[in-house]
């Protein structure tokens, strides 16, 4: 499992005061108004930073940092990601996992019958898409709905599905 997620990437420089503005990677932008520390990932190293200030502004967010007050300060930031720990990270609901902690577990069927692999999450709007990687290596893609995603299991390594028919056709 992941101990860290990007949650944006900073895309440019905004005002003279030393606000960025930032592509958010996470599908919960509100997670962006309750952020306390965070680090901005460079080539060289993690730099810890505390959110001091946070707007948004079409699909963007703009965030100053307490360590920063002026546009010369934050400038060698273009382009860097933006990642917080596991701990500051929001808190799941019930049947949420990140996606980070899914990818590349085994695929299972209620009958104990491998599918395949996890190899990615589409994230659709309605309901995320589990792309499964079969062991033919072929992919399906599988809604993660009740009728389908049966159980998580993070110890085991081991998500159980239920096809529904006509899935492999």
């Amino acid at each position: 499992m992941e101990d860290i997620f990007r949650i944006g990437v900073i895309t440019t420089t905004h005002g003279l005061k030393g606000e960025v503005k930032v592509f958010p990677t996470t599908d919960d932008l509100n997670r962006f108004k309750s952020l306390k520390k965070c680090f901005i990932r460079t080539a060289k190293e993690d730099i810890p930073v505390e959110k001091n200030t946070c707007k948004f502004f079409k699909n963007m967010v703009i965030l100053s940092f307490k360590e920063f007050k002026d546009i010369n300060e934050v400038e060698r930031f273009r382009n860097c990601d933006i990642y917080v720990t596991r701990e500051d990270a929001v808190p799941l609901d019930e049947d949420e996992y990140y996606i980070s902690d899914v990818i590349g577990m085994n695929v299972v069927l209620e009958d104990g019958a491998e599918l395949g692999v996890l190899d990615d999450v589409m994230l659709t709007g309605a309901n995320d898409v589990f792309v499964i990687k079969l062991k033919d290596g072929k992919e399906l893609l599988m809604p993660v709905i009740k009728e389908c995603v049966l159980d998580v299991n993070y110890e085991e390594n081991k998500v159980t599905a239920r096809l529904m028919k006509g899935m492999l056709d």
